[in-house]
């Protein structure tokens, strides 16, 4: 599978509605074939950052950035973030999360 995890620095003004600026693009993105998730939180270090992470099959992920709804968001976040968001992808092993084995007591 492939994870994408990109960190958006969202403007003051847009942080309190970016979940919903970006309703639109997030629920195209999960109803793509391929796609194993894509979910955002909020940083709590940084509460004008929200962290994007996504996983696809393996092959999905080109489906994901030549599709339309794709176009369009990144044609229009860009007026709501304070610089270019920072990204992070790699291929990974499985198709789903794994269990934190170190978690002690549960």
């Amino acid at each position: 599978m492939i994870v994408i995890v990109v960190k958006w620095p969202i403007k003051d003004e847009y942080a309190e509605q970016w979940p919903e600026l970006v309703r639109e693009f997030t629920e195209a993105t999960r109803a793509e074939e391929g796609n194993l998730w894509f979910e955002w939180s909020r940083s709590l270090e940084e509460p004008n950052t929200y962290v994007l992470v996504e996983a696809f099959a393996d092959g999905a992920a080109e489906a994901h950035v030549t599709a339309p709804h794709f176009d369009k968001a990144m044609d229009e976040l860009g007026q709501y973030v304070t610089s270019r968001p920072k990204i992070v992808s790699v291929e990974a092993p499985g198709d789903d999360w794994s269990e934190l084995g170190e978690l002690r007591n549960l």
